[in-house]
Order: C-alpha cells, then structure tokens, then sequence
C-alpha cells in the first residue's frame, strides 16, 4: 500500500478537535466487543496503533475528554460534539489509537484483523474478507507487524 503524506490530520464532527500524526500507523484493527459498539453505535470499530509520541492535538485539546472505564483502554472524545477520537493504554508506555473515521482522507494502512469476534452483533454478520479472527483480545503481536495483510 502506497504510503500517505505526512503528517496524516484529522478532526472531530464539529471541526472543534483538530490532531494532526507525524509517524505512519504502525496497524490497525477491527474490534467487535460490546463496549466498542455501545461507544461507536456501529458493530465494530476501526481503529489505528499509533506510533509512540506521534500524537499531537493542534485544536481544541481543552475539549478532549477521558473516560476509563473499570477495565479495558481509556476513550479520549470530544466534549462539544461526542466523536470518539483516540484510545490509550494503561501500560507504560501507554499504546494509543486513533479512530480511523476520524482521519482526514487515507490513513495509509488498513485493518489486520478482527478482534472480539464472539460478541460480534448479530445485526451485522462479519464480512468474509480473509482477515485472521480472533474470539477474544488479539495478542500483544498482532498489533504491531511488518507483514502486509
């Protein structure tokens, strides 16, 4: 895949959150678990790993707001308009993502896999694309890979 101009930019619905990625995704998935759905209201999120430090909000970051659930990645979003925007890690260093809807234009890589497939809304069946398939949370080296898929 050919690789897009950087640095990749990206904003909220309401244009109030503006980020801008300085070092190309280094992957990106597809996860069906209930809480992605409840948070997107779609049946799985498409999301990209960011590189370390590679993350910089140029607008808007009073308006990014946290939520940490009990367990699983914090939720960054906007507070003016509700788009969900990145994910982060409790680990040091934390992993972070970004939305890949949130990515203005092509972000230069496309999801690897799908994850949490056994709680995949039965609304929506998973399309027969090829992708490896994973019940629950895909191991740590799924994420990050040189390999094209």
């Amino acid at each position: 895949m050919p690789m897009s101009d950087l640095p990749l930019t990206g904003h909220c619905l309401c244009g109030d959150v503006r980020f801008e990625i300085t070092q190309p995704l280094i992957g990106a998935t597809y996860c069906h678990c209930t809480r992605c759905q409840r948070r997107t209201g779609t049946a799985a999120a498409a999301n990209g790993t960011l590189a370390q430090d590679s993350l910089r909000v140029v607008e808007g970051e009073e308006l990014v707001e946290t939520f940490w659930p009990p367990d699983g990645a914090a939720k960054l979003f906007c507070r003016a308009c509700g788009s969900a925007l990145f994910s982060r890690t409790r680990t040091d260093p934390p992993r972070w993502g970004v939305r890949l809807g949130a990515i203005d234009g092509d972000p230069g890589i496309r999801p690897r896999f799908r994850q949490h497939v056994d709680s995949a809304a039965a609304w929506e069946p998973i399309p027969d694309d090829g992708l490896p398939r994973y019940a629950g949370q895909a191991p740590p080296e799924a994420f990050v890979s040189d390999a094209p898929h």
